[in-house]
């Protein structure tokens, strides 16, 4: 007897299938079946009929317990949003970060995102967090050289960090090395953050060239740009995941694509913080593995990857409206996600992980005879009915079984003290 089946619904694979009327079969937290009719029976059925079944949303880059920030810093420009936020960030405790953390998990949970990647300090409070919320993600401590610790230090406490968390929570957890930028670390200190992840066989998550100023810095510093600067030091691969990539040139993106880089796009969060769009057409031209992230919410201002990926396709369609079509958009935020992660998520299929989504589809603007393009232009959290991660309903009929309440009200606290000092 399977765990769980979900019927009824239109399925929708990513992998290149629409079921109408479909069955999804979960056993022991992965998918065993996809198809029209299965005569297994389970410990629990849910009925999908009006609702889309899809595999849940992979939010590729976040700094999860800046939820905390969310307004805080608006209508800046990125240096002095910045100058803003990092004295403020510096006071924060693990306690803050736990609460920050478990706000943007509920609200993960509640919009469909299933699995992210994530950037900041103190992580063995997220990593806790994640391991008793059911989420699925994957961790790198961050690293600024010379903040706070000598670099022997740092490296040591975040491989330790690395080591212990990876795998954790039923594999649920995975742990990549997290320095900042090659803007913000050495050279010498980004040769050895590669000989740790080679070692640990681990990936590596970074920012690179989200600014103009960065550009410019590298180039002085260097006189080369970041993308040349990781290329020359043979710091990119596929085990890369090079969050913003806003400045580049054609040359660099020839290297991204030689090295097999993952890109993830950030659109809302480049719009906000005024640095620019990156040249997401040209990346996946090229076959570039381009994925979708909200970055932290103190500059995107929301986790609902739903807007993300609306925004993202009509950011680009500003210059070419035959450019990320939905399914292309739907791609990036699921299949090229999965990848981006290395996670065995992100389609519907036997053998991946029971990561899945309902959407409900009974509401005016689903109203349509393309489901793709219905869910990418017109969903938005608010119609994702129940998530399920590892095989575990999260949330079922917008039920969600952490206690809402208690989250908010800490995040609450934590808030008021950061605007009261």
């Amino acid at each position: 007897m399977a765990d769980l089946i979900i019927r009824g619904g239109r399925v929708l694979t990513m992998d290149g299938a629409i079921i109408d009327n479909g069955v999804v079969v979960v056993d022991n937290g992965l998918i065993t079946f996809v198809g029209r009719n299965a005569d297994e029976k389970a410990d629990k059925v849910i009925d999908a009929k009006g609702c889309a079944v899809m595999p849940g949303l992979i939010n590729a880059h976040t700094h999860l317990p800046m939820t905390i920030f969310r307004g805080f810093a608006d209508d800046l420009p990125y240096d002095k949003w910045t100058k803003k936020i990092q004295p403020a960030e510096m006071k924060l405790t693990p306690a803050d970060i736990r609460a920050g953390a478990y706000l943007g998990v509920l609200e993960m949970i509640k919009t469909g995102t299933t699995a992210f990647a994530d950037m900041y300090f103190h992580m063995d409070e997220v990593a806790e967090v994640v391991q008793e919320s059911g989420m699925r993600a994957a961790l790198g401590y961050g690293m600024i050289e010379g903040l706070n610790e000598d670099s022997d230090t740092k490296l040591k406490s975040r491989a330790n960090f690395a080591i212990k968390w990876n795998g954790a929570a039923n594999g649920r957890i995975t742990t990549m090395y997290a320095p900042h930028s090659a803007a913000s670390c050495s050279k010498e200190f980004l040769e050895r953050v590669k000989e740790l992840a080679v070692r640990d066989n681990l990936r590596i998550h970074m920012h690179v060239l989200e600014t103009e100023n960065e550009l410019k810095l590298m180039k002085k510093r260097y006189g080369m740009c970041s993308i040349n600067l990781l290329n020359s030091i043979g710091f990119l691969g596929q085990d890369v995941l090079a969050a913003h990539c806003v400045w580049l040139s054609d040359d660099d993106i020839d290297i991204l694509k030689t090295q097999n880089v993952n890109v993830v796009h950030c659109p809302a969060s480049n719009m906000a913080l005024g640095v620019g769009t990156a040249p997401v057409p040209k990346m996946l031209e090229r076959g570039i593995n381009v994925a979708l992230g909200t970055d932290g919410a103190a500059s995107s201002g929301s986790l609902d990857m739903w807007k993300e990926m609306r925004t993202a396709s009509y950011l680009h369609k500003l210059k070419d409206p035959q450019v990320l079509p939905a399914s292309k958009v739907l791609e990036m935020a699921t299949v090229n996600g999965a990848r981006t992660l290395g996670i065995n998520a992100g389609a519907l299929k036997p053998g991946f992980a029971a990561d899945i989504i309902l959407i409900d589809l009974k509401k005016p603007q689903f109203t349509l005879s393309n489901l793709t393009s219905a869910l990418v232009h017109g969903a938005s959290g608010c119609d994702v009915k129940t998530t399920i991660v590892d095989g575990k309903i999260l949330m079922e009929d917008y039920r969600v079984e952490l206690d809402e309440e208690k989250i908010m009200d800490d995040a609450r606290n934590v808030i008021l003290k950061i605007t009261n000092n």
